[in-house]
């Protein structure tokens, strides 16, 4: 079954969803709201035959039909202001802002405890790329700490990620914990000013007992990775995880890279692919729900 769609949002990670929706079989986007009338994303969203208006979430509600879905590509502080009127309209909301209005959500690890939610939250850029790894050991063993720092380019950054760095720290930290398993997350981001710009690299480190089965943790982060690999072909291990002793624990070091598709957005900007192309899995997810 097809259900339709809304993007609001129509910077770079609003039209780098666009063109991914696009070649979607069970989702068709049909609206794009943004709010500056000479906005590239609403021209592009125009012509490839969507209803676009500037007038943000107001316009939209304002529209008949209304969307089964809203992606909301905006800014924590719009999307907190929006998601109770989506709501209450009936449509169910896939946040890739770090509002942490709805459950968080990493496709690969619990998106299949969410799947009738009103409201969905993708974390982070950092989330997305990091957690699912952390899960990936603790499903193993327990993970006492996990600390990631996630490097992106500083072009890549927009002004709504660079408004919401303080949520990007407390939204992944708090993923690391709750979905990742770790007992004690952290999370570090790092705008990397290097020209030509390099793509997106993630530093995973773990604190696991000194007898953990290394075989065992390793096969399980390797099979993380092709999973998610599956929907953004672009990311991959940098190296086999190493494993160092540290104090009266073992220390695992897990080294990612994600290159992006190219859709619409440079290849370097694979933190800001890993967004959309999980957005666009969680909405396919939801499209199959019994709502739909």
């Amino acid at each position: 079954m097809t259900v339709t769609a809304a993007i609001v949002g129509s910077g770079n990670i609003g039209t780098d969803l666009l063109y991914k929706l696009l070649r979607s079989p069970v989702i068709e986007p049909r609206w794009m709201a943004g709010i500056d009338p000479e906005s590239p994303g609403l021209r592009l969203a125009a012509s490839h035959g969507l209803v676009t208006g500037a007038g943000g979430a107001d316009w939209l509600l304002s529209q008949e039909p209304r969307p089964d879905l809203v992606f909301e590509a905006t800014s924590a502080a719009v999307h907190r202001a929006g998601a109770p009127r989506y709501a209450e309209a009936g449509i169910r909301a896939i946040d890739l802002t770090p509002a942490a209005v709805g459950p968080a959500v990493v496709p690969e690890v619990n998106l299949g405890e969410h799947r009738d939610a009103v409201n969905v939250n993708l974390i982070t850029c950092g989330g997305q790329a990091t957690i699912p790894i952390v899960h990936a050991v603790s499903r193993v063993t327990p993970v006492s700490y996990a600390e990631i720092v996630a490097s992106v380019a500083s072009r890549s950054a927009g002004p709504g990620t660079r408004a919401n760095i303080d949520e990007f720290t407390r939204t992944t930290s708090r993923g690391l914990e709750t979905i990742g398993g770790a007992a004690r997350g952290k999370a570090i981001i790092v705008l990397n000013p290097a020209e030509p710009p390099l793509i997106m690299r993630d530093t995973v480190f773990c604190a696991v007992s000194p007898d953990a089965d290394q075989a065992a943790v390793t096969k399980s982060i390797v099979d993380r990775v092709s999973e998610i690999s599956a929907y953004v072909p672009g990311y991959r291990l940098l190296d086999e995880p190493q494993y160092d002793p540290a104090g009266d624990q073992l220390r695992v070091g897990i080294f990612i890279e994600i290159e992006g598709a190219g859709d619409y957005l440079p290849k370097y900007a694979g933190n800001l692919d890993i967004m959309t192309a999980a957005a666009t899995r969680v909405g396919e997810e939801l499209a199959g729900s019994p709502d739909h």
